[in-house]
């Protein structure tokens, strides 16, 4: 397996076509996965993501703590977790500031973060992320977006968002040690696999 850096059309095309979420993020440095046959399998995105705050919890500054914001695969690949961890390996050559990077397994699309276990992160915390939704015609759609297009979000069925799993991962050797003393146990991965976490927030 090789990955190389992703350019914008493929991290597009990917997000657009293997991610549940559909939605394209800022994107600070992102991968193009390979799978032995050379057939290209779709990417691995980081940004410092929609929190101008994400370094705030863990004391550090703007810049030294980035978010896996997209996995989107095809399912072409060997292993997910594998084009992770290589992925890993390359952003802290690639972004030598990063102490820890931060993601969420969406448990509105049953993840546990089946991947991150697999490759060794720490697991902090179930979050409240994001903020509720309503329900549009029979569609879900953020509160956020029903109040931008009418003003109101009186008169739509409303739903609570799920919580997520925080996951981090220490490139820090001191940070490491800190937060894996007050890491909890994984979450239950019950029957979930790897061929159903391809996408991860």
């Amino acid at each position: 397996m090789i990955l190389k850096r992703a350019s914008a059309k493929a991290i597009r095309y990917a997000i657009k076509t293997w991610h549940y979420s559909k939605s394209v993020p800022m994107v600070q440095v992102a991968y193009a996965v390979f799978n032995d046959m050379n057939e290209w399998c779709g990417v691995i995105c980081y940004s410092i993501g929609a929190n101008n705050n994400i370094a705030k919890p863990f004391d550090l500054a703007q810049g030294q703590v980035i978010e896996l914001v997209r996995v989107a695969l095809n399912g072409k690949q060997e292993s997910t977790s594998k084009a992770l961890a290589i992925s890993l390996k390359l952003l802290k050559k690639d972004a030598p500031l990063v102490k820890i990077i931060v993601s969420y397994a969406d448990t509105e699309q049953g993840h546990k973060g089946v991947i991150y276990q697999a490759t060794n992160w720490l697991y902090l915390d179930e979050i409240k992320q994001g903020m509720d939704k309503c329900i549009i015609n029979g569609k879900v759609v953020h509160k956020k977006t029903v109040n931008s297009k009418f003003g109101t979000t009186k008169g739509f069925k409303t739903i609570k968002s799920k919580p997520k799993h925080k996951y981090i991962y220490c490139l820090d050797k001191v940070l490491l040690k800190k937060y894996k003393e007050i890491s909890k146990p994984y979450p239950k991965a019950e029957q979930a696999s790897e061929a159903q976490e391809k996408c991860a927030e």
